[in-house]
């Protein structure tokens, strides 16, 4: 029998594994679509509420409204919140990481609520609480009147964040709440595929989201512009990288061949902050010069900016910890993975792919 695979095969790339309504990535072309939209289009013009109710739509066939699913989320982040003191004892002497996924494994079914409702408005709940009490703080009850970006923004400052800090988490959240299907994604269908709960499933993909490689955990970009410091140093420090073969944080991407179009996008909402009085121009000026000696190196195929990159400067200038960059990630991401597990369960089938053997075979 011929069991061999190319490496592209064994590592499924360009495998079909769903049909999916909800988002498509082009890699060659530098290209996003979530719900219909280009990524630009809809950071635009929607808010996160709203790609998820066209992502929830997509999975389900229903006509969720913007307003509907506002008010959902407002009420999910209440019952969230009313749910802790049974949530956080499991995450004592955890990372926010950490404590975050032992957190969200013990969230459950509300009466009341759709189970995508409980989940999407529970992360900021639960990634809030953490960060407080990191803190050595109380968390900090939500308010379901006013927008999941500006509530999230809430329980993670302790404060009430201006409408300028409000539209940056908004437009990050937006931008990142769906990616064809990534690491996380996929296990997120692969789990719903089983039949297995809607929680099973999101905890699970949370899960693949804290592998290094998925690229949920921008910190590294922050602790390279650390290490670089000043302008002075921006050229050596990247030239000494670059010749003893380090990589670059926030460059290159294992799907685009082109620039990642969501960096474009937020690092337009950098730029409004920067307008807003936010001093940012270092890191524009460590980008430019990166993409330039990477062009110098590789002139066939350089390594452009990805959404790492932007995400740890939008992320920072917020004021949101290190530390919390990862659940945030999840805070958006959720929209998309409890759409995929939806379609999943509700059009596709047990995922079940073959291996190629290549251990012993007994004699005989």
């Amino acid at each position: 029998m011929n069991m061999l695979l190319t490496k592209s095969q064994i590592g499924l790339d360009g495998v079909p594994a769903a049909e999916t309504v909800l988002s498509h990535v082009d890699g060659e072309r530098g290209e996003l679509i979530i719900a219909g939209e280009h990524v630009a289009d809809l950071a635009g013009k929607s808010s996160f509420e709203g790609v998820t109710a066209r992502l929830w739509n997509g999975a389900t066939g229903k006509t969720l409204s913007e307003a509907n699913v506002r008010s959902c989320l407002g009420a999910a982040r209440e019952r969230a919140f009313a749910r802790l003191p049974e949530l956080l004892p499991a995450t004592r002497g955890m990372s926010i990481v950490d404590g975050f996924r032992a957190a969200i494994a013990g969230l459950r079914g509300e009466n009341g609520l759709e189970h995508e409702a409980t989940i999407v408005g529970a992360f900021p709940v639960i990634a809030g609480a953490l960060v407080q009490r990191a803190r050595g703080g109380d968390p900090i009850a939500p308010d379901p009147n006013i927008s999941h970006a500006a509530d999230t923004l809430r329980m993670l400052l302790g404060r009430k964040a201006p409408p300028r800090e409000v539209a940056a988490l908004d437009a990050y959240l937006v931008t990142v709440c769906d990616h064809g299907m990534n690491a996380s994604t996929f296990t997120t269908r692969v789990i719903a595929s089983t039949q297995a709960d809607l929680f099973a499933a999101i905890t699970g993909g949370y899960c693949a989201l804290t592998g290094p490689l998925h690229g949920g955990a921008p910190e590294p970009v922050l602790e390279m512009l650390d290490a670089i410091g000043a302008r002075e140093r921006i050229q050596p420090w990247v030239d000494d990288a670059l010749a003893r073969g380090e990589r670059l944080m926030g460059f290159g991407h294992r799907v685009y061949r082109v620039r990642d179009p969501r960096a474009d996008v937020l690092k337009a909402a950098i730029e409004r902050l920067e307008a807003d009085g936010a001093d940012l121009p270092f890191a524009g000026e460590v980008e430019a010069y990166i993409r330039a000696a990477l062009r110098r190196k590789n002139p066939d195929r350089p390594l452009e900016t990805n959404v790492e990159f932007f995400t740890a400067i939008l992320l920072d200038a917020l004021e949101i910890p290190r530390q919390a960059f990862t659940p945030i990630f999840a805070v958006a991401r959720a929209a998309g993975w409890t759409a995929h597990a939806l379609e999943q369960r509700r059009t596709g089938r047990l995922i079940r792919p073959s291996s190629s053997y290549v251990g012993a075979v007994p004699k005989g």
